[in-house]
């Protein structure tokens, strides 16, 4: 049978831009359509824009620190929002239009609109139907919202990026990594926070001691914690907003932000058109090639329910496009992704937790916790923590985790090291670079403690 292209991508996101450009290398005749923006959730409402707001806090923090380094600083030095979002914005334009450039030196058809199935085969876009040999599905996700009464009345994280003006005071409901990205940020640009979550310690899945360290830097920072207390409804009370929580207590606020969570943004694709349904989840579910229930028509990125990270949602891409078409098949790894959390202190974590690793056998734990030079001078009273996670039998650095200033920056290498297979004794004959925080991870001589059923 003819079809109009051999691959056809649905979303022009990190994911689904970087398949249909490698597959068009290949020599595939590829179309991606995009409904929204070119880039998807991370270049325009994710880690692109976040990443600069949490910069500009940085900031606020630095001239906090600089008169104990002998700088003279105007008092009365405010921040000027508009600067900041003109800056932000005109950067993530930017970007938006490389990944639109990036397909159309690859010769890719791009396709402006929103794109459901027609058929196993068909693809309907603004009315036109195009045919494509293989579909990948690379839609992304979209943020959660708890079924409360007033849910309508909060914010979800893109908002953030359309904000005229700083609230002055601001509820984020949530405990996961985006939830206590925002609260920092906003937090650090001068609003007060209240942070309320269901769970006793924010981050789940994180490494517990990570867990602990970062409710002390919420906590120095000045955000108000409300652990164990879900939220049963928001109102209004004039311009402003009231959370109603699960011990009668009420939050008010000038802005209620959610961030409890994402769904894949499987609506209004009519999978059923194609043969598919999203599983219990709501997740598209596939096989180790990322294959769907239909043959030819595959998923990558968020809409899996897998790891949900920009790079690896982009690695999955480029290794299913030189599967399909460019006569090199392989997938990319979930083992050892690094990821960061860009608090304030920022995290960055690869590997086993501890509670993974005692589960599965005896294990060396090695941690240090320590104030870096910089606050020693400062006397903001900011600690930095480095833990080693290291199979006992084999020796084997199987998780490493940080919370410290520079950690998502230091723990890029260190992933490789642990990809690579490398022993604490690799770790060990390293010689570090002084003064640095980074060296503390070759220095960790004395094990902390042992953990885990040999």
């Amino acid at each position: 049978m003819s079809y109009d292209f051999d691959l056809f991508v649905i979303g022009g996101g990190s994911a689904g831009v970087r398949c249909g450009r490698i597959a068009a290398g290949h020599g595939a005749r590829v179309a991606v359509a995009e409904s929204r923006f070119w880039g998807g959730t991370c270049v325009n409402v994710g880690c692109v824009p976040k990443k600069i707001m949490v910069q500009a806090a940085e900031y606020g923090g630095w001239i906090r620190d600089a008169p104990a380094f002998g700088w003279n600083i105007p008092p009365g030095s405010t921040h000027d929002w508009k600067r900041l979002a003109q800056a932000r914005d005109a950067e993530v334009a930017r970007l938006s239009g490389i990944y639109n450039q990036l397909l159309a030196g690859a010769g890719v058809t791009a396709i402006e609109g929103y794109a459901r199935f027609a058929g196993p085969h068909a693809v309907e876009v603004n009315g036109q139907t195009y045919t494509a040999a293989t579909i990948v599905i690379a839609v992304g996700g979209q943020p959660a919202r708890p079924g409360i009464p007033g849910v309508d009345l909060a914010l979800i994280s893109d908002d953030l990026f359309t904000l005229p003006a700083l609230p002055k005071q601001v509820a984020v409901i949530g405990a996961g990594f985006i939830a206590l990205e925002f609260a920092m940020l906003l937090r650090g640009l001068g609003a007060e926070v209240d942070l309320i979550h269901r769970a006793d310690r924010p981050l789940r899945g994180f490494d517990d001691d990570i867990r602990e360290a970062v409710c002390e830097a919420l906590d120095a920072a000045g955000i108000r914690r409300h652990p164990g207390l879900p939220p049963l409804a928001i109102d209004a009370l004039g311009d402003r907003r009231r959370v109603h929580l699960s011990d009668a207590k009420v939050i008010e606020a000038d802005a209620v932000m959610l961030a409890t969570g994402r769904i894949p943004n499987l609506a209004g694709l009519d999978l059923g058109a194609a043969g598919l349904a999203p599983d219990a989840r709501g997740a598209l579910a596939v096989n180790g090639a990322h294959q769907t229930a239909v043959p030819h028509i595959y998923a990558i990125g968020d809409v899996i329910d897998r790891v949900a990270l920009t790079p690896m949602a982009t690695a999955a891409g480029h290794a299913l496009a030189d599967t399909l078409f460019g006569g090199n098949p392989r997938q990319a790894s979930y083992v050892n992704v690094p990821s960061a959390v860009f608090t304030d202190p920022p995290i960055a974590t690869v590997g086993l937790t501890e509670a993974q690793a005692a589960a599965s056998g005896l294990t060396d734990i090695y941690l240090a916790r320590f104030t870096p030079m910089r606050h020693t001078i400062s006397g903001s009273g900011r600690k930095t923590l480095m833990k080693l996670v290291v199979d006992a039998r084999t020796q084997k650095v199987i998780g490493a985790h940080m919370m410290g200033e520079d950690a998502a920056e230091m723990m890029q290498g260190i992933a490789i090291a642990i990809t690579a297979g490398a022993t604490k004794q690799d770790f060990d004959r390293t010689i570090g670079i002084h003064p640095t925080a980074a060296e503390e991870f070759v220095t960790l001589r004395t094990r902390t403690r042992q953990v885990g059923v040999p």
